[in-house]
């Protein structure tokens, strides 16, 4: 027979079920990023990014980013960015870049700390670890976009870029990549209010606003691709057909860095080589 469980000792139980997990505390030191889940972070030990000089067709963004990372590796004023456009151009690729290329005069001056956007409640939580450690920091959001009917994560992100009690602190910047220059998705219902027809767009619109930095990634053209299988060709001493190249893009109805990457890729395995990058 077992002993009867003390009622004290079961709401203690269903309480502990239902306060949500401590986040743990990282070494925010001495790695060149970190991922943070939500309830912890955990340590990179490489950041896998192309170099700069491989990121072609995207010159005016790459000198945009790379300065303002630069800047805010260095302690400097820096922006928050926002990249987006279309899809394969190297956004996200530009982030990891930018930033590895900070860290090579001296590691320790800056780190990339990537979230998902299913951690976005959690970024007050990573904001007070961050704040208080002596190391600069860009928070990257990958691929943001919010569902339709969704306020508080747009407005939360709001306060955080600029204007709440609890916006980031001095020593974090973030990166955020998304397909929508709005991040946010708009219909043509929302202009439909016949006393006030701008204002959900207005309201949407204000979340890109908060953004110093906002740089558009458009599809590149024919030159361009065929420049940016080029590059990654002589890097890694690829034999090219520059045919081949256009007809790889042809079948997968589009050019960009991403399917000139896959097409390097296709090239070094009918060659035997890997591809470090």
């Amino acid at each position: 027979m077992t002993a009867p469980v003390d009622p004290l000792d079961r709401i203690a139980a269903a309480l502990e079920r239902l306060a949500p997990p401590a986040t743990s505390v990282a070494d925010w030191q001495n790695h060149p990023a970190y991922l943070w889940t939500g309830q912890g972070a955990r340590a990179i030990e490489r950041i896998d990014a192309p170099r700069p000089e491989l990121l072609r067709g995207v010159d005016r963004q790459k000198q945009a980013v790379n300065e303002n990372v630069f800047r805010l590796a260095a302690g400097h004023a820096a922006h928050d960015m926002l990249l987006w456009g279309a899809r394969g151009m190297g956004k996200s690729a530009l982030v990891r870049s930018a930033v590895r290329a900070a860290q090579a005069p001296d590691p320790s001056r800056i780190a990339l700390v990537q979230t998902g956007t299913d951690a976005l409640d959690t970024l007050s939580a990573l904001f007070a670890q961050l704040g208080r450690v002596g190391r600069n920091y860009l928070v990257f959001i990958d691929d943001l976009g919010f569902a339709e009917g969704d306020s508080h994560g747009p407005r939360h992100l709001r306060s955080w870029l600029d204007g709440g009690v609890e916006a980031r602190p001095g020593n974090v910047r973030l990166a955020v990549t998304s397909n929508r220059r709005a991040i946010v998705s708009r219909h043509m219902s929302e202009q439909d209010d016949p006393l006030n027809p701008r204002d959900a767009v207005d309201d949407q619109l204000a979340l890109a606003d908060r953004f110093g930095l906002s740089l558009g990634f458009h599809a590149c053209s024919q030159d361009e691709y065929l420049a940016i299988v080029r590059g990654y060709a002589e890097e890694y001493a690829l034999d090219l057909s520059e045919a081949e190249a256009l007809e790889w893009a042809r079948r997968r109805g589009g050019r960009s860095g991403r399917i000139a990457w896959h097409f390097i890729t296709e090239l070094a395995g009918r060659a035997g080589k890997t591809l470090a990058r």
